[in-house]
């Protein structure tokens, strides 16, 4: 049920203080509108016509559907960062990723029972509000006529519907003139559990552009930063951004919130352990961990730490990622750990990865409408109250990797849960565009993924993660990463060591696996692959037919016989001297590279390639040292357990991570 009310906008936006906003809706800057579709669309339909059906002919029939009736908004009728114009006869939706009100996200984890949303417009024409459930499926819930100068219309309405998904929005419709849409707000007068102060940090190496950027952009938002006590910039680099051009600038701006912390390298956990050891000796009620090479939304801090302050209890509350080089794109709604495998995986089989919402907005997406509950966010953006902090103790010292699932999932084991937060985002580089599971970053991935399935699997000896590990180690073996398959060997011998070292080798380990590098050629990159001598095949495909991925029947004899090969026959002579194939960084599989004798590979910015060279004592080498480490683990693994869960509460309290700062830590 909604009630409406027409009235002056000043009355509407609770002058008396009885009415606070919880979200403003919000349209992107004149630099940002290649993003509209994320803010802003105009269409005549206002949901998916198959919801909740997903046979393959009612897809086809959606997609198709969808194409006709979702119609980009006009750019140029953008007119502020809050107001729009309507031109006659045309509508325009906010049923958006960063203008719909996420309600199932506030029922669940808020106190508040229903919301207000206040619209003003200038000149005739009709606001209409609707609803979704949990299936996608929408209802219309009210359409107002309005005209004249600055009208506010409101609509009480109830959150108890959405208990396990669904969506609020509404849409505004221009008469016969042109329109004017001047802006809206989601409204509670309801108490809040507090109003926190937020310590912003960004932890960096190297990034200079990215920092000054997002410091230019916060500088440039002041609302972003009224609960905002101070921000932090962690620089780990050697380049330094308080000497980057336009740093002064900005830095006059920002002017006494701004703080610079020089800091050897101790990676991303030592970085964002910085800011959440500064944020509780300086007093803030939250710490907002940043990467460093995003574009953040700035109206994301004021919603995560808004919807923080009416969580029923201390809460996690992170942003989502969208493709900074397609910025319509969505890495995921949420993530969670596999208990079993210890992977990342989406929390429910209906949700999709990279979607993009240029093709397929938030009305016509059914599956978009079920909550999401996650295990962790990811540290690209994530507010963690203070108080949990001084519970649990700062991350893992690990450098990069799984510090932000374990430290989710250590708070949800002490009764903090994390909430990914529609509305509220960065762009980021995605995982795509990097190579991220090879060279260097194996070492950390292996052994980390270790650490947080010692600290948190439910299963004896880790369930299926070293039957897993085994078949990556084969898989980077046998497509002749061998930089990368050592490095995970390297990664589990220092797991044995224990618990006791972490702190140690955080800013030792990275330039000793560096170091390793220079011994592979598959590490050794040129811009071109015309810097590479010219392709010969030695060998033609059968039948003329490319490697395909072999099927469930046929991989025991194919892996067989494939391994047969790589351990004992010799490389091809003319291969030592001539790559057999330019292979894209698309193609890089594991089912295809075990095929050739040597391939020229593409890197995954498409920026440089590596000469990939099958080395058969090397593939005898690095699998009898994965079977004899893996053994140990196993064998180990209730005495590891033991020792991890043990050291868990010293290596990540403030006084283990003072003595690393202070050793590492240059001039403020």
């Amino acid at each position: 049920m909604s009630t409406k009310v027409e009235e002056s906008a000043e009355a509407a936006i609770g002058v008396n203080g009885e009415w606070t906003t919880i979200q403003r809706v919000i349209l992107p800057g004149e630099k940002g509108m290649e993003t509209l579709p994320l803010y802003m669309d105009s269409g005549v339909v206002t949901g998916p016509s198959n919801a909740g059906n997903t046979s393959s002919s009612s897809r086809e029939e959606e997609s198709a559907s969808s194409a006709v009736r979702l119609r980009s908004a006009h750019a140029d009728d953008v007119s502020s960062r809050e107001s729009a114009l309507v031109r006659p006869g045309e509508r325009i939706s906010f049923a958006t990723y960063f203008n719909a009100f996420p309600a199932s996200y506030w029922r669940r984890w808020t106190n508040l029972k229903e919301v207000r949303l206040s619209v003003t417009t200038a000149g005739a024409g009709t606001v209409s509000v609707y609803k979704s459930n949990a299936r996608g499926s929408l209802q219309h819930v009210e359409t107002t006529r309005v005209s004249g100068d600055e009208v506010t219309t409101t609509y009480t309405l109830s959150l108890a519907p959405f208990g396990d998904g669904g969506w609020y929005w509404f849409e505004v419709t221009a008469g016969a003139d042109q329109m004017e849409f001047v802006g809206a707000r989601w409204e509670t007068d309801a108490p809040r559990r507090l109003t926190g102060s937020v310590t912003v940090e960004i932890t960096t190496l190297n990034k200079t552009d990215f920092c000054v950027n997002n410091l230019r952009i916060l500088s440039e938002n002041p609302d972003a930063l009224a609960a905002v006590k101070e921000i932090i910039v962690v620089d780990q680099g050697t380049q330094k951004v308080a000497e980057a051009e336009g740093f002064e600038e900005v830095a006059g701006v920002l002017g006494s919130k701004l703080r610079m912390i020089n800091q050897d390298n101790l990676g991303g956990s030592g970085g964002f352990a910085r800011g959440m050891y500064e944020a509780v000796e300086n007093g803030s009620d939250y710490v907002l961990l940043l990467d460093d090479d995003v574009v953040v939304e700035p109206e994301s801090i004021v919603r995560l730490s808004t919807f923080a302050d009416y969580c029923k209890k201390p809460t996690l509350v992170g942003g989502h990622m969208f493709d900074l080089h397609d910025r319509n794109v969505l890495h995921t709604l949420g993530e969670i750990v596999d208990p079993y495998l210890i992977g990342p995986s989406e929390p429910n089989a209906s949700q999709k990865m990279r979607h993009n919402f240029a093709q397929s907005n938030l009305r016509d997406t059914a599956w978009m409408h079920r909550r999401v509950d996650v295990d962790y966010n990811g540290w690209w953006m994530c507010l963690i109250p203070t108080e949990v902090i001084r519970e649990i103790g700062l991350s893992l010292p690990v450098f990069i990797k799984w510090d932000d699932s374990e430290y989710g999932v250590r708070a949800k084991s002490a009764g903090y849960h994390t909430v990914s937060l529609p509305g509220s985002a960065v762009w980021h580089v995605s995982w795509i565009d990097k190579d991220d599971l090879v060279g260097w970053q194996a070492y950390f991935h292996s052994r980390n993924r270790f650490i947080y399935a010692l600290l948190h699997s439910p299963y004896p000896r880790g369930g299926g993660l070293i039957e897993n590990a085994l078949k990556l180690d084969l898989k980077h073996t046998i497509s002749m990463q061998y930089y990368t398959a050592q490095g995970r060997i390297e990664a589990m011998r220092d797991l044995l060591r224990g618990p006791s070292i972490l702190h140690d080798i955080l800013p030792t380990k990275l330039p000793a696996i560096r170091a390793m590098a220079g011994d592979y050629t598959e590490t050794k990159f040129k811009p071109s692959v015309d810097d590479f001598p010219d392709v010969k095949i030695t060998k033609l495909p059968r039948r003329g037919k490319r490697a395909s991925v072999p099927s469930i029947v046929t991989i025991a004899p194919w892996l067989a016989k494939n391994i047969l090969r790589q351990v004992v026959l010799p490389a091809n002579e003319v291969s030592k001297e001539h790559p057999q194939a330019l292979v894209p960084h698309e193609d890089n599989k594991w089912w295809r590279m075990s095929q050739y004798d040597s391939a020229v590979v593409s890197n995954a910015e498409g920026s440089a390639a590596s000469w990939y060279q099958r080395d058969p004592r090397a593939v005898r080498e690095l699998m009898k040292e994965s079977a004899v480490v893996y053994s140990e683990v196993l064998r180990k693994w209730p005495e590891l357990r033991a020792q991890y869960r043990a050291a868990l509460q010293e290596i990540t309290s403030f006084e283990a991570w003072k003595k690393t700062f202070d050793a590492h830590s240059g001039q403020d």
